[in-house]
């Protein structure tokens, strides 16, 4: 059993993926003229989720902050330790970089639906990290909107396939 997260340490983590997410889709869509407005469109509601974590953390009472959250079983905290340590994708690095692996337009999507996937994923174990009190609803609405950010990018991504 290794050393649990706070709720406070969980969903500051939430913050820097929402951020990274953000930076990711703003510079992507300097380099894809043709994805621009899909791309700030997603940054926004990137932001827009970044402030509901935000806010999720300075409604968190002083026991939230500082006790680890619950998980007898300690699974999700185990996830949440591989994300928090970059093996799945990591908070520290300059999500930015990742475009100059991209060629074309096509591949951006493909990158951006598996960082979305990685972003659902980990917002599942936050869910379970999370009391109801704390914001659960919340981070399950997220998830959502997570899950339809996922749905445009692939829709994108058969109406390029579809146009060549």
């Amino acid at each position: 059993m290794g050393m649990p997260f706070s709720a406070d340490e969980v969903l500051e983590m939430a913050e820097q993926i929402e951020r990274n997410g953000s930076t990711f889709y703003r510079k992507a869509a300097e380099k894809y003229p043709a994805l621009r407005t899909l791309l700030l469109e997603l940054a926004a509601m990137e932001d827009k989720h970044e402030q509901t974590f935000a806010r999720m953390r300075t409604e968190l009472s002083g026991r939230e902050v500082e006790a680890p959250v619950f998980d007898p079983d300690d699974e999700a905290q185990m996830y949440l330790r591989v994300m928090a340590n970059g093996h799945v994708f990591n908070l520290r690095a300059d999500p930015a970089e990742k475009l100059a692996e991209i060629e074309t337009a096509e591949d951006l999507l493909k990158m951006a639906m598996r960082v979305e996937r990685d972003s659902i994923a980990f917002y599942v174990g936050l869910k379970e990290s999370v009391s109801q009190k704390a914001g659960k609803d919340r981070v399950e609405g997220i998830i959502r909107e997570e899950m339809k950010h996922v749905a445009i990018l692939n829709e994108r991504l058969d109406a390029l396939k579809q146009a060549r």
